[in-house]
């Protein structure tokens, strides 16, 4: 009786806690939060004063006694205390008050997370209100938000470009066959444009900017129109801002070597895969997801390189948390992919 009172109020929450973004799905109501993953703090007291969207907005802007803070870096938690702090915000955000359990919370983490950053990740949520914490390695948790079949005795191979991290699997029987991780993906390409900018032109410019110029002209191979892009930054030498034009000839050159360590990664995965579950990945191709798939051409790369199929899912900024929450929904998959193993009622 009790543990049938304590599933009915208690809202289970799945969340992927990435560098550039924390979703949130709660069991029975789907995806509840997107938001950045920023906090904004009282450089003196620590006060945090925004965390999320709002914070977001302040990157670059703060006066000298306000800091913003990524406390997640490469796919894991560089600032264990503002990664609690955010945690527990978000989850505040989205818990019903109400509810008289503390939430049982599952987590996608990169495939090659350390025992140490493993336990960080728990502890965080632990702290943050969790009353058990379950962590899915996010390859897995992909393919399952992307419909792919991976319970069955067949091969697919999964390519998750994040914010901080690249990881790339093969999955059959509900587990990881190889995986290859690259701490390349979103943040570093961002960094790539920056670098550029500031070798090329003298010109310093922010995250925010790097970020523009990615999505509006990055690209990983040549676009059919030519495309051009006004870029306000300041100039490192006489410290006054000025604005150039770049294209996405130069902007694909400066990305180059973040591509090719990616799709080195990849072929690096294929070349790993058993003789069977390659025949299945030939048939069913290899699937893209994260916010970094998104970067222009990029499927027509790897198409290039590899000489096989590419998917790209229909939202792969979700396909993690939503691969979470089916596992919310499907406690029986749980059992299955996540890395830890008990599971009270």
């Amino acid at each position: 009786m009790f543990n049938l009172l304590r599933r009915y109020f208690s809202q289970d929450i799945a969340i992927d806690l990435g560098t550039a973004s924390t979703l949130i799905y709660i069991k029975g109501q789907g995806i509840v939060l997107n938001e950045p993953s920023v906090v904004t703090i009282e450089a003196h007291s620590k006060k945090i004063l925004a965390v999320g969207e709002e914070a977001k907005k302040m990157v670059g802007r703060t006066p000298g006694n306000l800091t913003s803070i990524r406390p997640m870096r490469e796919g894991v938690i560089a600032d264990f205390d503002m990664a609690e702090r955010m945690l527990r915000y978000f989850i505040q955000k989205v818990h019903q008050r109400g509810t008289l359990v503390r939430p049982r919370i599952i987590i996608g983490v990169p495939s090659q997370i350390t025992q140490v950053e493993q336990r960080a990740v728990k502890e965080s949520a632990e702290l943050a209100g969790a009353r058990e914490v379950f962590l899915i390695e996010e390859p897995v948790a992909a393919a399952i938000g992307a419909g792919l079949p991976i319970t069955e005795p067949s091969g697919n191979m999964i390519v998750d470009i994040g914010g901080g991290t690249t990881d790339i699997a093969v999955i059959s029987l509900g587990g990881i066959v190889y995986s290859e991780s690259v701490r390349i993906a979103g943040d570093q390409i961002d960094g790539a444009i920056m670098n550029h900018l500031k070798r090329e032109y003298s010109l310093l410019i922010g995250d925010q900017m790097a970020e523009r110029i990615k999505i509006g002209i990055g690209s990983a191979y040549p676009l059919s129109e030519k495309k051009q892009m006004a870029v306000k930054g300041r100039d490192v030498v006489s410290g006054i801002p000025r604005t150039i034009f770049v294209d996405d000839t130069e902007i694909r050159e400066a990305l180059q070597d973040c591509i090719t360590t990616i799709v080195s990664a990849i072929r690096l995965a294929l070349e790993h895969t058993p003789p069977e579950l390659a025949g299945d990945i030939i048939d069913h191709g290899i699937v893209l997801t994260g916010g970094g798939s998104l970067l222009q051409g990029l499927d027509d790369r790897i198409r290039e390189e590899t000489a096989l199929p590419i998917v790209t899912v229909d939202d792969p900024l979700s396909s993690v948390v939503l691969g979470v929450g089916k596992t919310l929904e499907e406690l029986s998959l749980l059992q299955k992919v996540s890395t830890h193993s008990s599971l009270n009622p």
